[in-house]
Parts: C-alpha cells; structure tokens; sequence
C-alpha cells in the first residue's frame, strides 16, 4: 500500500471509519474479502488492498504504529527560494534552479485544510497524520503533488551546471501552471510531477487510474498549459514529461506527437534524470549555442505563480 496523502488509507479500503472498534474492524474485514475476491466478480488488485490493509490495522500493535506514523517529509519543504540553487546530497556544481519548487501546492494545502476544518478552528499542526488522514482525498492530493514536486527539484538540481530549472511557472493569470521547466544538452521540457496515490494506465490517450475522476483529463489539461507558455514564450518544448512513482508507472508510457503538441511521456521518477541527461530515442539534442540562446530567452519572459 502506497504511504503517499493522497492513497486511500487502510481504513478508507475496508470501508470503515479511523474511530471504529476492533469487531467493527474484523467485521468489515471479512465482509470486504468476500466482495473482493475474483471468485465472485472482485478483482485480485482490490482482493490484495483488502489484504495488506488488514496486515496495517488489524492489530492493536499494528494499527497503533499506522496511526502514530508520518507520512515521510510531509512537513518539510525542500523547496529552492526563487533565484537561487537548491541544495542537494550530490556532489558537484547544481544546476541552475529559480522558482518556488511544491510553493503554490503547499499553499493550496493548506488554504484547502483551512476550509475544510471550518472556520475559527485552530490547526495546531497542518502536517499531524491523524488530520491528514481524516481530510479528503482532494485535500490529501494536493499535499502529496507538493512532496512529488519537491521531489523532482531534488532530482533536477543534481544534474550539474549544464542544466537550468525553473520551478511553478505561470502560463496565464495563474490559471494554470507548468510545475517545471527543464532546459540542458538533451532540449527543453516541460515537466509534471504527480502523485495520484494509485497506478495509472493509459486508455484513449488519457490517464486513467481509481484515484482520478471520471472525466479527468490530466495530460490533456498539462499539454494546452505547455501549448500557452510555448507560444508566449516563443520557444518549442523537446517533450512534455509526467513524473510519477514508481509504484504508480511501472513502464514509461508515452503518447506521440501530434500537429503543435509534442511528444508526451509518462515515466517513473526512479527513470527522471536518465532522460533528462540521455534524452528520449530518436530524438535529436541540442547545441551548446542553442541551449546559451533559449536559457537567456526564459530567463527573461518567464514569470511565477504567486504562493
């Protein structure tokens, strides 16, 4: 079971709320097993959810271990401030990072949080498990997209000099945003970094997954943002890439390019800075000169989303 905010939590698969007794957990255990099972209609994915969930809480051991546990980093913001180098624990000279990295996710967290505890609620600790495992999913999403954005920064600034990052780009009034621009010797790409809490899988030319909504169209609303700042910008993305975890893209997807829309390419994050270094096959680099040219070009029209 993924520890990300935004998957459903062990009790969220057994159907029953954090507060519920120990029979009351047994019961729905047992009940959710039988549904669940490929014998009669389940399907061995959920038939296994079931499984691990009970192996986190059906103990008094175990579940007191569940609930007592942070979600890793969930307090803590690796963010690089805007105009200067993230840090990493590579050695060497980073790359170039500008931007606000998981800013404006982080902040829509806890906007959300807010809203939802209610007004004149005091929050003593936004990051407590206990309150974000109880906020809904669109709630728990939100933090979970600010730890995978604050991931990738990580990743991106280890690259070396040769490469320049910038972090929550705007593309227009602050609608939409592009989470990274990545430009090196292998091109230019606009990047998402994502965290669905669930496997994702392609149909149609969409993502799809049991974390997304039906009528979610997440690449599709990616790829008209990358559209907007490439034309503002005057410049031509390389490819677009989504960044998501391992357990969530086992292979990397991609989806060919099509009249203005570039290549778009779903890989786990484990594969990030390979293709950031390597490129994508068949896919021609760029020049040394090309790459001193566009960097000055963003450096100069690029602007943040406010946190």
């Amino acid at each position: 079971m993924s520890e990300s905010p935004a998957a459903a939590s062990p009790y969220e698969v057994l159907g029953v709320s954090p507060s519920a007794t120990d029979e009351e957990l047994r019961r729905a255990y047992r009940k959710k097993l039988r549904q669940s099972h490929p014998d009669v209609g389940g399907s061995a994915t959920s038939f296994h959810a079931v499984q691990v969930a009970w192996e986190r809480i059906g103990s008094p051991e175990s579940r007191a271990a569940y609930d007592g546990a942070r979600y890793p980093d969930a307090s803590y913001s690796g963010a690089a401030p805007r105009t200067s180098s993230a840090r990493s624990s590579s050695p060497g000279v980073k790359a170039r990072m500008h931007g606000h990295p998981g800013g404006h996710s982080r902040q829509r967290y806890l906007a959300l949080l807010r809203e939802w505890a209610g007004r004149g609620t005091t929050i003593a600790d936004p990051y407590a498990p206990d309150l974000i495992r109880s906020a809904p999913q669109e709630i728990r999403h939100r933090l979970a997209k600010a730890l995978a954005e604050e991931s990738t920064a990580h990743l991106i600034s280890g690259l070396g000099i040769g490469y320049t990052a910038w972090h929550d780009v705007a593309t227009r009034d602050d609608a939409d945003k592009i989470d990274h621009v990545v430009l090196g010797p292998a091109g230019l790409f606009a990047i998402l970094s994502e965290d669905w809490g669930s496997p994702v899988a392609l149909k149609r030319g969409e993502l799809v997954g049991e974390s997304l909504e039906p009528g979610e169209e997440p690449l599709d609303e990616f790829a008209v943002a990358a559209r907007i700042l490439a034309k503002s910008l005057r410049v031509r993305f390389t490819a677009l890439i989504v960044v998501a975890p391992d357990e969530a893209v086992a292979e990397p997807l991609s989806l060919p390019g099509r009249g203005r829309r570039p290549l778009i390419v779903v890989i786990p994050k484990s594969r990030l800075v390979g293709v950031l270094r390597d490129g994508i096959a068949g896919m021609e680099r760029g020049s040394f000169e090309k790459v001193f040219e566009l960097r000055s070009t963003l450096q100069n029209g690029i602007r943040f989303v406010e946190d």
